[in-house]
Parts: C-alpha cells; structure tokens; sequence
C-alpha cells in the first residue's frame, strides 16, 4: 500500500469514527481483500476467514476512533484486529475439539453415560443419612463414641479400647449392642 493510499484509508477511518457509513464501505474496499487474505491463512477455511472479516468490520466501526496515526499504518492496526479475531477463532476451535463428545464412525456424538447420581438417588442418599443420624443420637455414649470410631474412622476394636481407655470386651460389647439397637431403629423408621 502506498503512502498515499495509507493517507487516504487514515482520513477515511476518522471519518468512520464520526459515523460515516460511506467511509467504512470505502475502508473496506481498500482493504477487504488483502484483510481476507490474512484470515484465511490463519484459519484456513473460507467460510470461517469471512465471517472473522465481517466481525472485523464491525469492530471497526465501533473502534475507529481508537485509531491514532502516530501509532502506526492503517493498514496494520486493521490487520491486527483481523488476526486477533481469527486467532480467537482457532483457540475456540481447539476448546470446543478438547470439550466435544466422541463420535462415531458416521459423526454423531456417542451416549456416555453419566457417573453421577441422579437428583432422586441424592435425596435417597440424604435421608438415608438423616435416618442413621437420627438413629446414632438415640444411642447411649460409650455404643455412639464405640461405632463411631470402628466406622467412621475405622479403627480395630482394640484401638478403640485405646482411645476410650476401656478394656477390650467392653468395647466389642458397646459395638455389638450399638449395632443392633442401630439397626432396629433404622427398621422401625422404614
């Protein structure tokens, strides 16, 4: 691009800064083909090379006046826009491949099946929590303290007799009572 023909596309990128549609369509066609030219070598895809062209353009108009001559050429500054939005294009690309379900051979996206419990085994899952709750406070202290730390933090019952400072049959006692009494409150709440 000539320098005067740099002059004229500056003159016509302040004039799109003022709202002058005329200007614009005269930016693009100084500039259209060799902006397309840059997106289609980055993109290497026609359809997508035009839409970036078009989303270019549309930033230009919305950020003409961001343009300043003194900071360079016109021609660059609209050459860097193109690039930045077609380099967005390519990462997009690359988040949907890494995000995209499996396909088969014929291009449809395969059924996996979701590991996840479903909202109604949730709630199955949390009264079944309340329940045994509910049930362990019911329990004398020394069977709650014993099945709690066989359980919860699972300990031998001679390591329970440790940490209560109780001798062993009393704990196997307390854990065999706690169990069975859990266990009838447990069936008694359905």
């Amino acid at each position: 691009m000539s320098a005067t023909d740099s002059t004229v596309l500056a003159d016509q990128l302040a004039r799109v800064a003022l709202g002058d549609r005329a200007a614009l369509r005269r930016v693009y066609e100084m500039s259209s083909a060799h902006l397309f030219g840059v997106a289609l070598r980055i993109l290497n895809r026609r359809d997508l090379a035009e839409d970036v062209l078009q989303d270019a353009f549309v930033s230009v108009w919305h950020r003409a006046g961001d343009y300043r001559a003194v900071a360079g050429q016109p021609m660059t500054w609209l050459i860097s826009i193109v690039r930045n939005k077609a380099l967005d294009v390519v990462r997009s690309a690359a988040h949907r491949y890494e995000t995209a379900l499996p396909e088969d051979e014929a291009g449809r996206a395969l059924d996996i099946e979701d590991e996840r419990p479903d909202p109604l085994a949730l709630l199955g899952e949390a009264v079944e929590a309340m329940a045994i709750r509910n049930c362990m406070d019911r329990l004398e202290a020394s069977h709650r303290q014993s099945l709690a730390l066989a359980y919860y933090h699972g300990l031998s019952h001679s390591e329970v007799a440790v940490r209560m400072a109780a001798p062993l049959g009393s704990v196997k006692a307390w854990v065999r009572r706690g169990l069975e009494r859990l266990k009838r409150c447990l069936e008694a709440q359905g």
